[in-house]
């Protein structure tokens, strides 16, 4: 992604409060950042230093499960929840790249990521891409959306990539997850991700702290167990829960374990 220069935020864009979408992105090494996000970002990496694995790890995860369910498990649709900022090998290029013909929905309701929208809307000849402006907390609006441009009677692979720990109440948590697949025939997948202080993950406790007090929007850890309740119902693909770092990492297998877990669900 080129450096698009300075900045000049719309009137949709809170340019005074760090912002997930936009941390995340500067901990990735992007540019699509204010003074605030990148003040709030360096400020927790100074609290956790090891953040920016855990960003680079989940992106890694991305597309190892993508280019999984586009290859083996034969998946040609794809709906991408909480997106985030374009970066490299977004969920559409590496399912387009293994399977030319893919379909992928995107949805986020970040002002900043509709005003990138564009950058996620290529497509190759054969596939399609599509932006979808609505809340995780409404599965309903997303599916109905979503209903446009991918075939939901036949199987759909829902990424929810680090976007559950902003639901801070895990039954809530529990019923978007549960509203999106019931609405999905069998074969269709759940890619998760969520942050966890279980897996070395303590020092994160104080900078969740302080991203709370100062940033937006808030988030939560969870616990495996909690974890593993969004995958109630479904065959959870090997090697299971696992560091989102080490799933399938193949020859990368012993790659450092990160406080982020990952999994990959089959709906039976």
């Amino acid at each position: 992604m080129t450096d698009p220069g300075p900045r000049t935020p719309s009137s949709r864009v809170r340019a005074d409060i760090a912002h997930n979408a936009r941390v995340w992105n500067h901990w990735l090494g992007g540019s699509d950042s204010y003074p605030v996000d990148r003040a709030v970002g360096d400020r927790v990496t100074g609290m956790y230093p090891s953040i920016g694995e855990v960003a680079r790890a989940d992106r890694a995860f991305l597309g190892r499960a993508v280019r999984h369910l586009a290859g083996d498990a034969g998946i040609g649709q794809f709906l991408d929840i909480g997106t985030g900022l374009p970066t490299a090998d977004n969920t559409h290029e590496v399912a387009q790249h293994t399977a030319p013909d893919a379909r992928v929905v995107y949805v986020d309701n970040d002002p900043i990521v509709l005003e990138h929208a564009r950058s996620l809307l290529t497509s190759s000849p054969e596939g399609a891409t599509e932006y979808v402006e609505a809340d995780a907390r409404d599965p309903e609006l997303i599916l109905r959306a979503a209903g446009r441009t991918l075939d939901l009677g036949r199987p759909v692979a829902v990424m929810m990539l680090g976007i559950l720990n902003f639901v801070l109440d895990t039954a809530e948590a529990r019923g978007i997850v549960t509203k999106l697949m019931d609405a999905l025939p069998s074969g269709s997948h759940l890619v998760l991700t969520h942050p966890t202080t279980e897996l070395g993950g303590e020092g994160n406790e104080a900078a969740m702290r302080f991203w709370n007090e100062n940033a937006t929007p808030p988030i939560t850890a969870r616990s495996r167990t909690e974890f593993a309740s969004f995958l109630d119902g479904l065959d959870v693909l090997e090697p299971g829960i696992v560091s989102c770092s080490r799933w399938r990492a193949g020859s990368h297998g012993l790659n450092p374990e990160v406080a982020q877990f990952g999994a990959v669900g089959r709906k039976p």
